[in-house]
């Protein structure tokens, strides 16, 4: 079966854009991927980045479904400790009921921000040992049609068709998202060192659920492509700049390549990049479609959802154009 192309999108802010224009360039971005083909465009949840405007992340979903026709749109994803199962499946039922069939919910257990962060955005709420398995069963409760009968109703939400994901890092995830029987995204573009056993855990503990009857993995990556791989490697720059600002807790909107400087990073911090950088593939389309049949190989995902910072927008749009054709080769 034909491997699934899928885009992340972190509504990153570039040097030189505000927040609106960040939201429009996403937009385009969007209705360009539609007329390419990909399955899904994901955002993902992120507090107190001044370079990330995805925050508010149901509100940017349905902006965004709104201006497309037949893409899904959806979280990658919605951290779940930082809300109440509720007003998630509130929300989620209420973009299910505006856009039916083209809404995702992916859910991590991460705070995506920091702790200090969590904290205000949780209240009294904050808990250093959240029950993510517990808490991932009663948003199911809330948007099942049997939960009709119940003193406590998502309305929207009950009976919505809104498929759930697992997203993780690390084989915890894995563990849980084989218990439940739901697809599994794999954040390999910034944290890839335990892919491949995070893959074989979710596989070989897979249990058939009413949602899903086999294993279903999504890995995502970062894939930076030009015309040439010496245009590639140019644009890669601001990417692994980007790297190297989160390694150094120096946050601040992408920069373009001309104003990035990887030349003079300390070897510790080279070491850390390296290691975040794995599952980055930049290149030209030769050079990609070798390196992502090797992956694909490897790995075997069911779909392949792409990340990856790239400056200059139109350079951007183009790197998913060599994606698609690339990934529909496979």
């Amino acid at each position: 079966m034909a491997i699934k192309y899928s885009i992340l999108d972190l509504a990153t802010i570039i040097k030189g854009d505000d927040i609106h224009t960040t939201f429009q360039k996403s937009v385009k971005s969007a209705q360009n991927a539609e007329k390419l083909g990909f399955t899904r465009y994901w955002f993902s949840e992120h507090h107190n980045f001044p370079n990330v405007a995805s925050a508010a992340t149901a509100i940017l979903i349905a902006h965004v479904a709104g201006k497309t026709e037949t893409i899904r749109v959806g979280s990658g994803g919605i951290m779940l400790p930082n809300h109440s199962t509720l007003s998630v499946a509130e929300q989620f039922g209420t973009l299910d009921a505006l856009f039916p069939g083209r809404i995702d919910l992916g859910l991590g257990r991460a705070p995506g921000t920091d702790m200090l962060t969590a904290s205000a955005l949780r209240g009294n709420n904050f808990t250093p040992n959240y029950n993510f398995e517990f808490h991932i069963k009663e948003l199911q409760k809330y948007m099942s049609a049997k939960n009709a009968d119940s003193k406590v109703r998502a309305i929207p939400g009950e009976g919505a068709d809104v498929p759930l994901f697992i997203l993780g890092s690390s084989t915890d995830s894995a563990f849980l998202a084989a218990k439940l029987g739901l697809p599994y995204a794999f954040a390999a573009h910034f944290a890839p060192s335990q892919l491949d056993v995070a893959l074989e855990i979710y596989r070989s503990r897979f249990q058939p659920s009413e949602f899903l009857d086999e294993p279903y993995v999504l890995v995502c990556v970062n894939i930076i492509a030009g015309d040439s791989v010496e245009e590639a490697q140019y644009l890669s720059t601001s990417h692994f700049q980007a790297f190297v600002s989160i390694l150094t807790d120096q946050r601040q909107p992408l920069l373009p390549p001309e104003e990035t400087d990887l030349e003079h990073i300390s070897d510790e911090v080279a070491l850390h990049l390296n290691r975040m950088a794995a599952k980055t593939f930049v290149g030209d389309r030769e050079t990609l479609t070798e390196k992502l049949t090797r992956f694909a190989k490897d790995y075997k995902p069911d779909e392949i959802i792409v990340s990856g910072n790239i400056y200059d927008f139109d350079a951007k749009q183009k790197s998913y154009e060599i994606t698609a054709d690339i990934i529909k080769s496979l």
